[in-house]
């Protein structure tokens, strides 16, 4: 069996913010570790059936990035909700909602 590791490294300041943060894996192109301003997961715990979120930013992330960040981050779901079970309502709701954040975000830049 083929296994795929993914390593996220969290450097923190004094007060455990985090300041930098790298990640790696065995199918990401290139050799170097990658670096960004924030991370999102989320896990499906099948045992209490509820999701555990890691959410992670450096002081480096504006609120316009974070803003963009999470309207991104609902439009890959969408695309996964109809990709995983087939449900165009889901999506598209999904969808129209990245749709008018974006427009929000548009007439208020910050």
């Amino acid at each position: 069996m083929k296994s795929s590791e993914i390593k996220f490294t969290i450097e923190l300041d004094d007060n455990r913010v985090p300041e930098k943060i790298t990640w790696d894996a065995t199918e990401k192109s290139g050799n170097d570790l990658a670096e960004t301003n924030a991370i999102n997961i989320s896990l499906w715990d099948q045992e209490n059936k509820n999701t555990l979120r890691i959410d992670l930013w450096t002081k480096e992330m504006t609120v316009f990035e974070m803003k963009r960040f999470y309207i991104d981050s609902l439009g890959g779901l969408a695309q996964n909700i109809l990709k995983a079970t087939g449900d165009e309502f889901m999506a598209t709701e999904m969808n129209d909602l990245c749709e008018k954040l974006v427009a929000y975000l548009e007439k208020n830049p910050e």
